[in-house]
């Protein structure tokens, strides 16, 4: 078994009061402890990040870049084992879990790149003797929580951007998978990050909160999670006016329209819908099909989904564990909701206990409106299916919820296409595609999904003040 420490100031501390038990989600074996900070070794990281802030906002950019792409590399050069430990505590497939470093690793590699293409800019003055001038300098200081879903590319998608602008990071990963976090700690260490510039600290939310909340030397709050949480901590930041980026809850429509090609539909569905377990906050929680491909569409993605594998993630299967039993009884007590109010169970639609939770990949049909599965994002691997007649039914069914990180639909026609793609209140649109995320692209979401964006020239500009100083010869 595992025994981990905090990582602050370039030091790693596991003389601490309280420990994390950490599980195998699979089998629910212990597989490691890990120092949990207290409040006072929440603010030894927050001291020890605004300490080293001075010296790394200084450095050149070509400096910081330098080492972000040394991160990079060793990264992927630890891609096998930073996946298997991953796989061990959140449960995903091996297979997905290697995709993840890769995925992880992208946003260093573009940050890097992109740390180098910070521009102000000079505006004509309003005088002979007057110069304006733009400059962009690193917000300060920032605070970093992280989800459990996925351990590596949560932090990156922060980490990076926050190097690369010259801040330094204070990250409180998750409880349920810290390892994958602490991991990433030492291969800033060994790549020559500086003392200071990168803390990782367990914590409780309590711990965490209550000091980085009341801290002046914290500038920025980036947070990713659930609408609720996100809510109260924009409600705690406002006391200190933290700049915040906030990547809260969704809850995706997918739309599939007559003139789609069904196969590569209901190939990208599965792919969307089911890639870690269902346990993704842009995965597809609702599909909507147009009466003309209806029955076509539902019986190529039963049959395709019927035969996905479930089980332990470090055995080869398609469907991993869900991360604990409170996520297991939300599905559990979604799909019973659904079946009271009249859906068909076309596949699936069992869970069970092995060591871990266990639930069916699982399709409804003869869903609507009434079952909260329409309205909660699930984070399982269930998919509703809905028939819709009009364009127009379609997008005013997507639109209603106070959500809007994700949609997809799927359409030849390009001024249907293009209809769509500017109605849906959504910030990512997938058309035809499954998967939109990539580093050089800007994720984020509208409404109650959240506030700015990670990811793009958008991602570090979250990182960063505008500066405008007036000049008089």
């Amino acid at each position: 078994m595992m025994q981990t420490s905090l990582f602050i100031n370039g030091g790693w501390l596991e003389d601490t009061a309280d420990k994390l038990t950490i599980t195998n989600p699979a089998t629910g074996d212990v597989i490691a402890t890990v120092a949990s900070a207290s409040e006072k070794e929440t603010q030894l990281a927050v001291d020890a990040a605004f300490n080293a802030l001075n010296d790394w906002s200084k450095r050149p950019a070509k400096e910081r870049s330098v080492l972000l792409k040394k991160l990079y590399h060793k990264m992927l050069e630890e891609q096998d084992e930073m996946a298997h430990l991953m796989t061990k505590e959140m449960g995903k497939p091996l297979e997905e879990a290697k995709g993840e470093v890769a995925y992880a690793a992208s946003f260093v590699e573009w940050f890097a790149e992109e740390g180098r293409r910070v521009y102000g800019r000079s505006i004509p003055g309003g005088a002979e003797d007057q110069r304006f001038q733009v400059i962009k300098q690193p917000v300060g200081v920032v605070a970093a929580i992280t989800p459990w879903n996925f351990p590596a590319a949560m932090i990156t998608r922060k980490l990076a951007p926050a190097l690369a602008a010259g801040c330094t990071i204070v990250i409180k990963p998750p409880s349920a998978t810290p390892l994958t976090a602490l991991m990433l700690a030492k291969q800033c260490q060994e790549v020559g990050i500086p003392n200071g510039v990168v803390n990782i600290v367990p914590a409780s939310s309590k711990a965490f909160s209550n000091v980085i909340m009341k801290s002046d030397k914290v500038r920025k709050i980036t947070f990713t999670g659930s609408t609720e949480v996100g809510k109260m901590l924009m409600k705690q930041a406002a006391d200190t006016m933290k700049n915040l980026s906030l990547e809260l809850g969704g809850h995706a429509p997918l739309l599939v329209f007559d003139d789609a090609d069904v196969t590569r539909a209901v190939d990208q569905a599965v792919a969307s819908k089911f890639r870690n377990a269902g346990q993704t906050c842009i995965c597809a929680n609702r599909i909507y099909v147009q009466a003309g491909v209806y029955d076509e569409f539902v019986d190529q993605f039963v049959k395709k989904v019927a035969t996905l594998s479930l089980g332990n993630g470090l055995e080869g299967n398609d469907i991993g564990p869900l991360i604990d039993k409170d996520g297991f009884e939300k599905v559990v007590d979604q799909v019973n909701d659904a079946k009271e109010k009249g859906a068909v169970v076309s596949t699936g639609g069992e869970g069970y206990q092995d060591g871990g939770y266990y639930y069916m990949p699982t399709v409804l049909t003869n869903v609507d409106e009434s079952m909260a599965i329409m309205h909660d994002e699930t984070f399982g691997p269930v998919a509703p299916i809905r028939k819709f007649e009009e364009e127009d039914e379609a997008i005013r069914l997507a639109n209603e919820t106070p959500f809007g990180l994700a949609a997809y639909f799927f359409t030849k026609d390009v001024s249907r296409g293009t209809r769509v793609a500017e109605q849906l209140e959504y910030g990512i649109v997938g058309w035809n595609s499954g998967a939109p995320s990539a580093a050089e692209a800007p994720f984020g979401g509208m409404k109650e999904s959240g506030i700015g964006r990670e990811g793009g020239m958008e991602g570090i500009e979250a990182y960063l003040e505008t500066k405008y100083i007036s000049l008089k010869l």
